[in-house]
């Protein structure tokens, strides 16, 4: 009776059971499939040859790094250091090929050296020394961090043009990253599933205790471990200055963290022993899809990263109930029915494509808008500045009846040029840029070009590559008018200091350039020191606190944004408008109310609402097949106490 119970319940329960294991065992290639379905119903851009190559494409970098942090994870380690390895690697590379004119080869050599070097570090610390992993490699992303801006001195670094091809495509289609990607991800599972210390791996994960006794070197398999992921890194770091066309110090910021999260998706556990190569990419897809997907969906950015926190809590509770209904994932080279995976993969690739199919319908035939589409790519909207030149770009698209997306690059040049990216696979009417980068943004400016979109730049330049027309502030001018200004106020005689803009950005060089030709005409202005605090107020405080202990006896600040001339006027405290005069410029809210309390003397304005005005008016004429002009320019003026009531902004 027992025996008969038993089987009848095992087949009544059989079908679900397999269900619900194949669901928790296969729990991110299912939300993958889901994420895909979704977006093909919501967006007719989608489900496009070219930006299906385009989510490859930003899947790419984040793909092979976090390929290089499975090896860590799986043997219950984390690297919290591969985003600046990569930025380190690039600019070694760049530096020493463009700079020192070394041989691409050994440059390429030297940039892998690199990376190595920065693992082995990593793995001696924590094997020998005994530092906790978090430790051991958060101190690495400092290091390499700081030896990446030390090396480029702060400015990207063109990147060679025999090594930027990694950045483009084959036959015209095929981009050279994803075919990065995939030859990568099959090295990883290579390691993973053929190979000693692969086994070793899951073994160090699994137990580590356990695996010493069982007479596996742990030490010297760790140093090799964190090698992997260093070397990793260093080819992440190359793809991504090859996209870029140029080594940016501070490039792959925060991506340690997307590797990590892909890796967690993809089915890995944190508590080490698990994990696979092909969990990875697919974990990796889904952030880039996730992406890709909400800036069709015109989603702010500040919900995007919301969205992809959920997905990863969502990603580590599927991973607790897997563990806890005892549904292993089975490790890569450990064994189970590789059969039953690959069939699994195929039948996931054929609901896919039906499904897929079925919901292309719901865009077929459907009316098209009227109304020109333009896609806005500002490079941040954490600053004053950029968020007005949004709000006149908005309220002039809707005078003109324009559709206008907005997205925000978060000061991260790759996440400019995937959203640009996206841009141009949509075929929209117009692209309007303010680059994070100037040189970073221009191979993504140029396949706007080659798609036949006009290209409209706003506050900052696209170098070596071709807009219809840059709307913008004479920032020379405008850096000529602060020059004179804190001159003359300080009688033509004294000491000051100025704070620069973010290096490599058109904006700061111009302000820079202004500065020094409104000084020019007083030698009696002695410039203490001129460091840069990258247009943000925090590190304008930062900055200037450090200054003042050097030079306590400035007498006056130039700042190259009103953000940092706030943070210089806050450290400065009570001496701020009286015997400290700083002027800043962009003339913002905040640092017009500045003015107007006098703890700012002055801002060179720069009326960004009529900036992000005149952009879209360009921007449409260009659509419209009208004459645009190839340099449009917005007055600047010096607003002081005198004036600041009448002025508007």
């Amino acid at each position: 009776m027992a025996t008969d119970t038993l089987k009848s319940t095992t087949g009544a329960g059989g079908a679900t059971s397999g269900l619900r294991r194949l669901l928790l065992d296969n729990g991110a290639l299912t939300a993958l499939i889901v994420l895909v379905i979704a977006l093909s119903a919501l967006s007719g851009d989608f489900l496009t040859t070219a930006n299906l190559l385009n989510v490859g494409v930003q899947a790419a970098v984040t793909a092979v790094l976090a390929f290089g942090v499975t090896f860590v994870i799986v043997s219950a380690g984390i690297d919290l250091s591969v985003g600046s390895v990569a930025a380190l690697s690039a600019t070694v590379l760049a530096w020493s090929a463009t700079s020192h004119g070394v041989p691409v080869f050994l440059a390429v050599v030297l940039s892998v050296a690199t990376g190595i070097a920065a693992g082995l570090v990593n793995g001696f610390l924590i094997a020998y020394g005994k530092l906790p992993p978090f430790i051991a490699t958060l101190a690495m992303l400092s290091v390499a961090r700081g030896l990446s801006l030390v090396i480029s001195d702060g400015s990207p670094i063109p990147f060679p043009g025999s090594v930027s091809h990694l950045g483009d495509t084959l036959g015209g289609w095929l981009p050279v990253p994803v075919l990065v990607m995939v030859v990568m991800g099959l090295i990883a599972a290579f390691v993973l599933g053929r190979t000693y210390i692969g086994r070793s791996m899951y073994a160090i994960g699994g137990n580590e205790e356990a695996a010493r006794l069982s007479g596996l070197r742990v030490k010297k398999q760790k140093l090799a471990i964190y090698a992997f992921s260093g070397l990793f890194a260093a080819v992440a770091g190359v793809v991504l200055a090859a996209r870029l066309s140029s080594a940016q110090p501070q490039a792959a910021d925060g991506y340690e963290l997307d590797a990590i999260a892909a890796v967690v998706i993809g089915g890995a556990s944190l508590a080490g022993g698990t994990g696979k190569a092909s969990g990875t990419l697919i974990g990796a897809l889904i952030l880039a899809v996730l992406r890709n997907g909400l800036n069709l969906l015109n989603v702010s950015a500040f919900w995007q990263q919301v969205v992809i926190g959920v997905v990863i809590a969502l990603a580590v509770l599927l991973d607790t109930l897997r563990r806890k209904a005892g549904a292993t994932p089975v490790a890569a080279g450990t064994g189970g029915d590789k059969g039953k995976q690959a069939g699994t993969y195929a039948l996931a690739a054929v609901v896919t494509v039906a499904l897929v199919g079925a919901t292309s319908f719901l865009h077929n035939g459907s009316s098209a808008t009227t109304s020109p589409k333009m896609g806005l790519s500002l490079s941040t909207l954490n600053n004053p500045f950029f968020v007005q030149i949004r709000a006149g770009a908005q309220a002039e698209a809707k005078k003109l009846g324009v559709d206008l997306t907005v997205t925000d690059a978060q000061n991260d040049a790759s996440q400019q040029a995937n959203q640009l990216q996206n841009f141009t696979s949509s075929s929209l009417g117009a692209i309007i840029v303010n680059p994070v980068d100037s040189d970073a943004a221009s191979n993504s400016v140029k396949a706007a070009d080659q798609a036949k979109i006009p290209v409209i730049a706003v506050d900052r330049g696209v170098n070596k590559a071709s807009v219809d027309a840059l709307v913008a502030s004479d920032n020379v001018a405008g850096g000529e008018l602060a020059g004179r200004t804190i001159a003359e106020k300080l009688g033509g005689k004294g000491k000051i200091v100025i704070l620069q803009g973010q290096a490599g950005t058109s904006a700061a060089r111009e302000r820079a350039e202004g500065f020094a030709k409104g000084l020019k005409a007083y030698p009696g202005i002695q410039v203490l020191a001129q460091q840069p605090a990258d247009f943000d107020r925090t590190k304008g405080l930062d900055v200037m606190s450090n200054l003042l202990q050097a030079h306590p006896d400035v007498q006056g600040v130039i700042a190259a944004n009103d953000e940092m001339a706030l943070g210089a006027v806050k450290a400065l405290g009570s001496k701020a408008g009286r015997s400290v005069q700083v002027v800043g410029f962009d003339g913002t809210p905040d640092g017009l109310t500045a003015v107007k309390n006098g703890t700012l003397y002055a801002s060179v304005a720069q009326q960004p609402s009529q900036l992000g005005k005149i952009a879209v008016d360009n921007a449409l004429r260009a659509v419209q097949g009208k004459k645009v002009a190839a340099t449009v320019k917005v007055p600047v003026k010096v607003v002081t106490k005198e004036n600041v009531a009448g002025f508007s902004g």
